[in-house]
């Protein structure tokens, strides 16, 4: 049961027990250990803990029989652990103590651990926030991921050019990890499938042991945790020694690496053909694997398939594990006997899906061909299932071809692919967007013809964060206010946030709140010279826009703003300019062309401005490298301005935009994804909008959209487009950016940049405005925190284990 938060218990102290683990478990002088010896240390009392907590969560959830959530994903963005796990023990303020015993600071320790590389962006970071929700909700649960060796990359820049680097986060292992040697489960691929004395049997061609690794979520106020299991892939005979012995090593190890980089690398680069292949494998890896995990959790505790959708409820995160829906069909037919039809009924009620992506290029498709080499029998059962799906589709709109064509699993057009969004649709009883517009949008085109057969599976559940990881963690300044002014009681209730708003008139809390945002902006400021060198003043307006570096999130068009407002300042050095850092963070795609272009042009501009002596402090322009959780925890706190600027329609919802608000800053954005439900609850005044609304893109597409026809009739956007593609910010390579240039003049401009700017730019003017006038500022950056509590990541798993998993807290 939740634990009494009314008065927070006293942090015991824990120094002997981290004394005790630098002699026995580190193996290091307690009188002489270094910071990276006292983290081990620390990290193994946390470890101690949440053992004890574990093992009894596990051991009442077995008695009692419970439901359980599986959420599979292959992205799990969970950070560094020790600050939270210390947080959720109440031992921060113990470990601190501890700490400076040996001239230590807790900030010194916990600097010391790399972040968990299992994941790139907001799709992993929200399956991290969802399962700290799920344990604080007291939710049965597992989540199930890969654990990957060396991450997605670690990213650097050099000369301007993302360069990536294996993220060797494992290197010296890990105290969070929990090896269970007993649990190894064989994954299959290739080959080919015999019908024999009407048994099907799958005689695959490949095999991989997926060895299972426990990592500990824990719960805030409750002893309750979540478990992430993790499966690395291991060879079943490591080498071939009798090629090692004749001297031929890589032949002798051939076969090891072949299997084995299955969980080395997230999102391998899929330019190639053996990178497709690869992604696949990984997919198909760790969904089989965590099937036969839950199969046998399930044969373990009921004895019968039976009743697998009364106490397990799979969902799908996004469409990469959507090969589940097959594999499960496969399980019950194949290895248990089950009729087609009865399994297909079980599988229905047990899937649910939640689709993160309105763009159709973006929804994952496989050619036919991949998947009849590296999964031959869940090819004939796809088949099957798009069979019978069709059969019964055109019951429903007799004679319509093309709207079985837009249905089917199987896109015909071109090369044979398999939509995996369509397998996950028809294999699921619950289909959910992630925000308002987005899962209204949802039914109203990519999924339209499957929301006319089926209605009732079509749902929302906008996203959240949770607030332990992205306030109480990241920002303790603010945390300590909000403490004395409403209580503690806002870590596990964010709608506590509302008392806020009594304190907005309060010319003394709005000091303090400065205060704390101008201290959050020297800590970044600092993060900034240390990573690129540049000195930024803290008294300027912090502009951020972190995240993915992709077209549609327009990074692009703040770099046509920033531009603008160089040659303006040019132009007129002496206006009152308000004084303004811009701040980009972000990882591009490996084979990402175009995501790569725009980095190296941020970083050209940024070259430009920041030595330009005529701009001075005005502005500034920096790129942090390597963006992730703990990056993000140091930009969130000390962030004046949220770009969130997607072109309307093409941002599902987003989480960086509430973790932002959270942490005061004010958004500057277009009326998409959750964006609108900010606007909603924050209030109209305490936010920027601009650009086209959604409908707004829709008809300026369907009447004729004429980039030119912006660039002609815009002076100031015609003479900022001309200097970047005539190489003003790269003169020793003119042509560098003139196809970035062309695509949005000449090529279409796909994202609607152009159309976007001149709201875009005026926008930014009424920014300055309020930020003149810092009391106003203020009272519109504490709105923003006051009008966060919907946000929680804590509603959402609410809302999920409500609506469509049916799993309620356990009571014991």
């Amino acid at each position: 049961m939740p634990l009494n938060t009314s008065a927070k218990p006293q942090s015991p102290d824990i120094s002997k027990d981290i004394n005790s683990h630098l002699l026995h478990t580190v193996g290091a002088d307690p009188g002489a250990a270094s910071s990276s010896e006292m983290m081990q240390a620390v990290a193994q009392v946390a470890r101690a803990q949440l053992s004890e907590r574990w093992v009894h969560t596990q051991r009442e959830e077995r008695k009692h029989k419970a439901r359980r959530v599986v959420y599979l994903s292959m992205e799990f963005l969970m950070g560094r652990t020790l600050s939270n796990a210390l947080a959720a023990l109440n031992l921060t303020e113990g470990a601190a103590a501890g700490a400076l015993q040996h001239a230590k600071n807790l900030e010194d320790l916990t600097g010391c651990e790399p972040d968990a590389a299992l994941g790139n962006g907001g799709l992993g970071r929200l399956a991290a926030c969802f399962l700290d929700s799920m344990a604080t909700l007291g939710l049965p649960s597992f989540g199930y991921g890969i654990r990957y060796e060396y991450g997605m990359f670690a990213q650097e820049i050099q000369g301007g050019n993302q360069v990536e680097y294996p993220d060797s986060w494992l290197k010296d292992g890990t105290p969070w990890e929990f090896p269970r040697a007993e649990l190894t489960y064989p994954v299959r691929f290739g080959g080919w499938v015999a019908h024999e004395d009407g048994k099907v049997v799958w005689k695959h061609a490949g095999e991989v042991a997926a060895k299972a690794y426990d990592m500990v979520v824990p719960g805030h106020g409750t002893h309750k945790v979540s478990t992430l299991r993790l499966w690395k892939a291991v060879a079943p005979d490591h080498i071939d020694l009798g090629a090692f012995n004749t001297g031929d090593y890589a032949r002798a190890a051939a076969a090891k690496n072949e299997y084995e980089n299955i969980s080395w690398v997230l999102y391998p680069n899929d330019s190639t053909p053996a990178g497709r292949e690869l992604r696949l494998k990984q997919e198909y890896f760790f969904v089989a694997a965590s099937m036969q995990d839950l199969i046998k959790r399930h044969l373990d505790e009921h004895h019968t398939l039976d009743n697998l959708a009364e106490h397990v409820a799979i969902h799908l995160n996004d469409t990469h594990p959507a090969i589940g829906v097959a594999e499960l069909m496969r399980i019950l037919c194949d290895e248990h006997d089950m009729l087609w039809d009865k399994a297909w009924a079980l599988c229905g009620k047990t899937f649910s899906y939640t689709n993160h992506t309105l763009m159709p290029e973006a929804l994952e498709t496989w050619p036919v061909s991949l998947i009849q080499h590296v999964l031959p029998r869940h090819l004939e059962i796809i088949f099957r299932i798009n069979k019978e799906f069709l059969d019964q589709a055109a019951r429903f709109r007799p004679g319509d071809q093309e709207f079985l064509k837009r249905l089917s699993l199987i896109d015909e057009t071109g090369e044979r692919r398999v939509r995996m969004a369509h397998l996950s649709v028809v294999g699921s009883h619950q289909i959910n967007g992630v925000s308002a517009l987005h899962s209204e949008l949802l039914v109203r085109t990519v999924f339209t013809d499957f929301a006319s057969l089926w209605p009732h599976r079509f749902t929302n559940m906008t996203n959240g964060v949770t607030p332990r990881r992205w306030l109480a963690q990241a920002n303790p300044s603010l945390s300590k206010l909000l403490d004395a002014s409403l209580g503690s009681g806002w870590r596990l209730d964010l709608n506590k946030l509302q008392g806020l708003k009594e304190h907005q008139g309060d010319a003394a809390f709005r000091e303090q709140f400065r205060a704390i945002k101008r201290y959050n902006k020297v800590r970044l400021a600092h993060l900034i010279k240390e990573t690129t060198g540049v000195v930024v003043s803290p008294d300027s307006l912090f502009d951020v826009q972190v995240k993915r570096i992709h077209e549609y999130k327009r990074q692009l068009l703040n770099v046509l703003h920033v531009v603008t407002r160089y040659q303006a300042i040019l132009a007129n050095p002496d206006a009152p300019w308000v004084p303004r850092t811009v701040i980009f963070a972000g990882k591009a795609a490996s084979s990402y062309v175009a995501a790569k272009s725009i980095i190296r042009l941020i970083h050209d501009v940024g070259l430009t401005v920041n030595n330009d002596e005529r701009i001075g402090d005005k502005l500034k322009v920096v790129f942090i490298p390597n963006y992730g959780v703990s990056v993000a925890e140091i930009i969130m706190p000390g962030a004046d301005l949220s770009e969130q600027i997607s072109t309307a329609g093409t941002e599902a919802s987003g989480t960086g935009n509430m973790k932002l608000a959270l942490n005061g800053a004010l958004t500057i954005g277009t009326d998409d994804g959750a964006n609108i439900e900010i606007r909603q609850n924050v209030g109209d005044d305490n936010i920027f909008i601009f650009g086209l609304k959604t409908p707004e893109v829709r008809d300026l597409r369907v009447t004729g959209y004429h980039p030119l026809n912006y660039y002609e009739g815009n002076p100031t956007l015609k003479a900022v487009l001309n200097a970047i593609g005539e190489g003003e910010f790269s003169p020793d390579e003119p042509g560098r950016y003139s196809a970035l240039i062309n695509s949005l003049v000449w090529g279409g401009d796909h994202y609607l940049l152009l159309a976007d700017y001149a709201s875009y730019v005026a926008t930014q003017q009424q920014v300055d405005g309020v930020y003149r006038q810092p009391e106003l500022w203020s009272q519109r950056a504490i709105a923003n925190v006051a009008g966060m509590g919907v946000f929680s990541s804590d509603r959402t798993i609410g809302e999920y284990a409500r609506q469509i998993w049916r799993v309620t807290p356990a009571p014991y």
